[in-house]
């Protein structure tokens, strides 16, 4: 009767020698969660073409200065940008080679992908219905 340490290494130990250890895939989560959020990924897309100031980057992402400067500060943390001061006003910019890579595959990827989200088509159409109001013969209350 053989036993695993019979037969060797086979192919599920080699795999679970190539995928990283839990520390590792709690920080590429991390990543992702950074890079999840639209309006944090909005960010980062004006800054992967640009240094842009708090109070430009609130005007080209439609959001406020204080909401932005927090944002940028979580990415700050994470080193994923630096800033660069200037008097009273900070300067940022995409300060980590890997994160602009994903920005770019990620934005290849859906323009070269027809991803199709039925959470999306759903909310559309409950929106479309909420804007129509009340179905004929119901009676609002």
């Amino acid at each position: 009767m053989s036993n695993r340490a019979d037969v060797g290494v086979g192919p599920l130990d080699v795999l679970r020698g190539r995928i990283p250890a839990s520390s590792a895939i709690a920080d590429v989560a991390d990543v992702f969660s950074l890079l999840g959020d639209p309006s944090r990924l909005r960010l980062l897309l004006a800054l992967r073409e640009q240094e842009l100031c708090v109070g430009d980057l609130a005007e080209l992402v439609e959001h406020s200065e204080s909401a932005v400067s927090h944002a940028l500060k979580l990415l700050r943390s994470h080193r994923i940008v630096a800033v660069r001061r200037e008097g009273r006003r900070a300067f940022y910019r995409l300060d980590d080679p890997h994160v602009r890579m994903l920005l770019d595959l990620a934005v290849s990827h859906a323009a070269h992908s027809t991803m199709e989200h039925p959470e999306r088509a759903e909310s559309a159409q409950l929106a479309e219905a909420a804007a129509r109001g009340p179905a004929s013969g119901e009676v609002a209350s």
